[in-house]
């Protein structure tokens, strides 16, 4: 099993969300986050003040899924995601070595209950 962390600009969410779908992912957790990277800091005035912001609100998608759908998955959130721009995120990959049901309290050895999908024609 590997675990995709998915950091993303919220606008793009949804079309993230819906790829997955689309390939058979819809076990994830999503959370808000702010960040820095290698997108500008946005300057501006609010009652009066200025400010500079210099973290930027992001969604961070979490996916712990076989080892056999990891590429693909990958490949449906940069395609989703991208816009070409700085900011658009980061996609990290680590090994789970072992995950548990609260529920039974037992080991779950089919944490997305995916079989290999044929490939296309």
């Amino acid at each position: 099993m590997k675990k995709i962390e998915a950091i993303l600009r919220p606008q793009k969410l949804h079309d993230t969300i819906k790829a997955l779908h689309e390939i058979g992912v819809t076990a994830f957790t999503v959370n808000q986050v702010v960040g820095r990277g290698m997108q500008k800091d946005r300057s501006g005035i609010y009652r009066g003040r200025n400010f500079t912001m210099s973290l930027h609100p992001k969604v961070k998608m979490e996916i712990v899924i076989s080892d056999f759908m990891v590429e693909r998955t990958v490949q449906t959130i940069i395609g989703a995601a991208q816009t070409g721009e700085a900011g658009d995120g980061k996609i990290f990959i680590t090994s789970v070595e072992q995950a548990y049901n609260i529920r039974t309290g037992l080991v779950d050895e089919t944490i997305d209950e995916l079989r290999p999908i044929k490939e296309e024609r």
